[in-house]
């Protein structure tokens, strides 16, 4: 990975100094994760946010059952992490696991909190807290099979090329056949 390519990600976080996103380009670190690669546990805690430069990642609960949970899915160009185990800093009920081969930009709670000892102006990280929330939409009760497809085909469409529609559908919580339908509804321009 680039220095170029990484210091772009990292100032879409905020507005920096060139001093400030040095510093924070200092203390973030690129890894290349295998495929299959545990990146959080179920059970231990959420200590790094994890910026995806290539590969998918997914969150999932009961890793270790024939058809586990998928509870998200992670493409390129998103910040992921389990929002709940690293704002509480309780253990997390979820595994976080590289569904392909990557590289991911880590950014670790230790860090932040470093770099907000350092300037306030790193106060901005805390906006990568809001991103995670968005999955609430999905479960709110309001929005039917084709919207959530919808919503993915409109802002994650990188999910579409990174995994099987089987797992879509497993994140979108609806029947594969269902999802199928919604697919076929879309392409006869149906709403």
């Amino acid at each position: 990975m680039t220095e170029d390519r990484n210091s772009d990600v990292l100032a879409q976080l905020g507005t920096f100094s060139p001093e400030q996103l040095q510093l924070l380009a200092n203390h973030v670190h690129c890894r290349t994760v295998p495929k299959g690669a545990v990146l959080l546990s179920e059970g231990a805690i959420c200590q790094t946010m994890y910026y995806g430069l290539e590969g998918a990642f997914y969150q999932v609960s009961d890793h270790d059952e024939q058809e586990p949970a998928i509870i998200d899915l992670h493409g390129p160009g998103q910040w992921f992490f389990n929002h709940h185990s690293f704002v509480t800093q309780t253990p997390s009920a979820y595994t976080l696991l590289a569904y392909t081969d990557g590289t991911v930009l880590e950014l670790t709670i230790q860090v932040m909190h470093d770099l907000i000892a350092v300037s306030p102006v790193f106060l901005q990280l805390a906006s990568l807290l809001n991103q995670a929330t968005d999955r609430i939409r999905f479960f709110d009760g309001n929005l039917t099979p084709l919207q959530k497809y919808q919503y993915i085909l409109d802002y994650r469409p990188q999910l579409m090329q990174a995994f099987p529609l089987k797992m879509i559908a497993a994140y979108l919580k609806v029947a594969p056949e269902t999802l199928s339908r919604v697919r076929e509804r879309l392409a006869r321009g149906i709403s």
